[in-house]
């Protein structure tokens, strides 16, 4: 059978056993199309994942990604990735966290854990902590903000170009000029505010208005004059 997605095939009664090893780190379990996620909380995540790795065999972390929902009083999801080589099998763990409180690192589990987590860092601003080189990895020195939060402007907050003067690059308050574009969103039978060339032909006229005068015409050519016939020659007398 076709299927959209990578077929896993489930561990049949992980789900319960695991749920019941990590115990008051459960929060809730969600399937979809075989996948399991499971919610923790954050001060059960390090034991989650090493109860993952070491009772259930889920030996990588491939991947640490986040969510931003700023409605959510605890607006990022930080999802962590598991697989495990010998089960063939991928579970996900997640936690919540907002601006302030940070999220205990895996880098004790997983070194890899390091570069992950300084992307989620680099890109939404959460805090790990227990990271010991915690820096900004995709973003250049001195950006400000954070770039995949929702409410991060799309232009951002700086732009940088070469300086012919200074001969290097320099950082700029973001400039947008639009001074030769002129958007304009009617309809096009709705009529546009500006005027086009022969638009005047189509504007009404008062009764008894005078017509309005042709266009010059091009001057005609000079006509040129038939040449005048040469008289025939005489015969001269026999």
């Amino acid at each position: 059978m076709n299927v959209p997605y990578p077929v896993i095939k489930p561990r049949e009664g992980f789900a319960d056993a695991y749920r019941a090893a990590i115990g008051g780190a459960f929060v809730a379990l969600k399937d979809a199309v075989d996948e399991l996620t499971f919610t923790v909380t954050r001060d059960g995540l390090v034991e989650a994942c090493r109860t993952a790795r070491d009772q259930f065999g889920y030996q990588q972390l491939m991947e640490i990604a986040a969510a931003d929902y700023p409605e959510r009083p605890e607006r990022f999801e930080v999802n962590y990735h598991l697989l495990s080589v010998t089960e063939n099998h991928r579970i996900r763990l997640k936690v919540t966290t907002d601006e302030e409180t940070p999220v205990p690192s895996v880098t004790s589990l997983w070194p890899v854990a390091g570069w992950l987590e300084r992307e989620v860092f680099d890109m939404y601003g959460v805090t790990f902590a227990g990271n010991s080189d915690l820096r900004r990895i995709l973003t250049d020195y001195g950006f400000e903000g954070y770039p995949l939060r929702k409410d991060f402007p799309q232009t951002g907050y700086v732009e940088l170009r070469y300086s012919e003067a200074e001969k290097r690059v320099i950082y700029e308050p973001v400039d947008l000029p639009q001074d030769f574009r002129n958007f304009d969103f009617q309809m096009p039978w709705e009529g546009a505010e500006y005027s086009l060339p022969g638009d005047e032909k189509a504007m009404p006229q008062a009764p008894g208005a005078p017509s309005p005068a042709p266009p010059p015409s091009a001057p005609k050519a000079a006509e040129k004059k038939p040449a005048a016939k040469k008289p025939a020659a005489k015969k001269p007398p026999t």
